[in-house]
């Protein structure tokens, strides 16, 4: 039976906000923000207006998110209304700062002045680093821009200091002109850090992209490709193929979606792995379905189970006269079942001989010495199913009188030993 691989869902990444680049006045913030909400960029910037009059706190939010947020591709430039209308909620906005700052906290406009000509002095140099993707410069413009920034920057921070008249605790002068250059330097500095933070970033997820190629060319080169020629020298042996297929599949499957197949440390992949173990021996389609998992750590209950089940799906692939054979294993909080599931020729489960190892001493009696219960049903019409129980308790055996060991009708002799 023909197996596909299940197709994993694409997972979406999260949303991001994306500053616009071409429709953007000064850095293209509010319209990022506008994009991602699906409002009106007017509203977004009155918002930038009213918070600015708090303490300065919207020109602070605007310049952390100016930072943070990415540039768009946006190609549309703004319109000549919407640009100017920009501006003069700006303007209104290092007012409505200003006027607060000097009624409702008392600061002297000595010292509001300078603090405003350097937002000012900043913006422009931030600006002119945070190169537009759409719109092209002109290089006059551009460096009188920086300059004229820069100016305003140490200019404003020179008026602070010197003829601020401004206490600073006692410090001596030369340190306050120190932290003022320092200062100056970060602001000037930041588009810098910024361009450079974010192709570290790019780069880094440039070089894991690179590694996952890597990784996933060379299981391919050492695995599915190996595979391919050895079912290309093998082609006049179908069975062969279908069986190199069968092992390549799983071996994918496990390597793509993380199985436990094969894990010492998991019980169902310890199930999986004898299972696998099957299909390639006895040339069959083995579908295995675990619900819940658990760590056998060595305990004996577990290895006899996994022994049991083997030794049914050895049995089913020996007996039952089908290619396909079924087993489910279902863990939970008070024991463990396992049922392997054939439907085959079925046989009389009275007919076999109490000496058989197969069944009387491989399956049933393994899981009696261990605590557990077997099940056993079979008809010619049904096929057969082996039911295994066992116990997450040690001390708690599975009560065998509330179950038959073996529940069957009327069957055709087919002796499994």
């Amino acid at each position: 039976m023909s197996r596909s691989l299940p197709v994993l869902p694409e997972q979406p990444s999260p949303p991001k906000v994306y500053r616009r680049d071409g429709g953007r006045v000064v850095a293209g913030v509010a319209g990022g923000i506008a994009d991602y909400f699906g409002i009106d960029v007017f509203r977004v910037r009155v918002v930038f207006v009213v918070f600015a009059a708090l303490a300065g706190a919207g020109v602070m939010a605007y310049a952390l998110l100016w930072f943070f947020c990415p540039q768009g591709n946006d190609t549309a430039p703004p319109s000549q209304r919407e640009r100017q209308q920009a501006y003069g909620l700006a303007v209104l906005g290092l007012v409505a700062a200003f006027l607060v700052g000097f009624v409702a906290s008392g600061t002297p406009a000595a010292q509001l002045v300078p603090l405003v000509v350097i937002a000012i002095g900043a913006s422009l140099v931030w600006r002119e680093f945070d190169k537009s993707r759409t719109a092209p410069r002109s290089l006059l413009l551009t460096w009188s821009r920086l300059v004229g920034g820069a100016v305003l920057v140490i200019g404003g921070l020179a008026v602070v200091v010197w003829a601020g008249d401004i206490s600073f605790g006692g410090l001596n002068s030369t340190i306050v002109a120190v932290i003022a250059t320092l200062i100056g330097v970060v602001l000037l500095t930041v588009p810098l850090w910024m361009r450079l933070w974010r192709a570290l970033n790019e780069e880094r997820a440039a070089a894991i992209r690179i590694a996952e190629r890597e990784e996933i060319a060379s299981h391919l080169h050492d695995s599915v490709l190996q595979t391919l020629a050895l079912i290309q020298k093998r082609s006049d042996r179908p069975d062969e193929v279908a069986r190199l297929a069968r092992r390549q599949e799983r071996e994918l499957r496990g390597w793509l979606l993380g199985d436990t197949r094969g894990r010492v440390d998991s019980l169902s992949g310890a199930l999986k792995s004898i299972a696998a173990e099957v299909e390639d021996t006895y040339d069959i389609d083995v579908d295995v379905v675990s619900v819940g998992d658990l760590d056998p750590a060595g305990d004996r209950r577990w290895n006899a189970l996994v022994a049991a089940s083997r030794e049914a799906l050895v049995n089913a692939a020996k007996h039952s006269g089908q290619r396909k054979v079924d087993m489910y294993c279902e863990i939970e909080d008070e024991q463990v079942e396992v049922f392997v599931r054939d439907r085959g020729t079925g046989f009389d489960v009275d007919a076999v001989a109490e000496d058989r190892q197969g069944i009387a001493g491989s399956i049933k009696g393994r899981i009696d010495r261990a605590g557990g219960v077997v099940t056993i049903t079979s008809s010619p019409e049904r096929g057969t199913n082996i039911g295994m129980r066992m116990p997450r308790d040690a001390d708690n055996r599975v009560d065998k009188s509330t179950k038959k060991n073996a529940v069957h009708e009327p069957q055709k002799s087919t002796e499994r030993g």
